[in-house]
């Protein structure tokens, strides 16, 4: 029997960036995914996604959307650099501690929040969940986190992470991540390139697996057209994982690929057919 029931996909927001951020462009401009000289034109809104696990070991929650003080005061929150290149949003009742209150579920419930990086969009709200019993991550984030101008270290602060180095799992573009619970039912994929130590998730389902992408690409034309995002910490390695995003997609017990900014992803919940009790 299976031991994942339902995923949820919620959205903790929005986020206002430059097209060039998440579809690489080439162009004179030196930096375009800045959005810094750019027409309004260039500009598009995107969810940013959080996706709920019912496991049989208790909830796993995937991301932690924007914290509620982005309603308040975004520069302080994000910092002046990062409040000039990307505009968040929270609607009333959206952030993830709000949404995991209408499911019934508290953050002390949360067998684990996964970060699949910590870029801001993702980590933002984390403090409203920090109270789950593992905040994991891979080590290689971490690492880089801390040397990187590219991460508000403000948003984990005094938070403990339970972080791991990739070890070798049967999937991925470079056989590296970690199963979660030993039981082969939730994989994290070390999917670089993006950021140093991001990670997609794989879920099994009793249908085939669904894949949790992050930010691998910003939606299924990314794999398809093999569009990079504007920010890579690692071209090559970006490449690389992009390609097995994409690989993987066409797989026949592939069930799903879902992009964490994907606007054509709506909030939904994906049931599974055999539950197990």
């Amino acid at each position: 029997m299976n031991k994942i029931s339902r995923i949820h996909i919620l959205h903790t927001g929005y986020v206002r960036i430059d097209r060039a951020l998440a579809y690489r462009e080439r162009t004179l401009h030196p930096m375009p995914y800045t959005g810094w000289i750019r027409p309004a034109s260039a500009r598009i809104t995107v969810p940013v996604s959080t996706y709920l696990i019912e496991h049989s070991n208790g909830p796993v929650l995937i991301d932690t959307g924007w914290h509620t003080d982005i309603r308040i005061d975004q520069r302080r929150h994000l910092g002046f650099l990062a409040s000039t290149m990307f505009q968040g949003s929270l609607p009333e009742g959206a952030a993830i501690h709000e949404q995991l209150a209408k499911i019934g579920i508290r953050e002390r419930d949360l067998e684990a929040v996964v970060l699949t990086h910590l870029h801001a969009d993702h980590v933002s709200g984390l403090k409203h969940v920090a109270g789950a019993k593992r905040i994991i991550v891979s080590d290689l984030e971490v690492e880089a986190a801390q040397r990187s101008l590219g991460y508000n270290r403000t948003m984990w602060q005094g938070v403990k992470f339970d972080s791991y180095r990739p070890k070798s799992i049967p999937f991925g573009p470079y056989g590296l991540g970690l199963d979660l619970f030993g039981d082969e039912s939730l994989y994290l994929v070390h999917t670089p390139g993006h950021s140093r130590g991001q990670l997609s998730v794989l879920v099994k389902l009793s249908g085939g697996w669904v894949l949790l992408a992050s930010d691998v690409g910003y939606s299924t034309r990314s794999w398809r057209e093999m569009m990079l995002p504007g920010v890579t910490d690692n071209r090559e390695e970006a490449e690389r994982s992009l390609h097995w995003v994409r690989d993987f997609a066409s797989r026949t017990d592939c069930l799903g690929v879902y992009a964490n900014h994907d606007p054509d992803v709506l909030p939904m919940v994906i049931e599974d057919e055999v539950v197990a009790v």
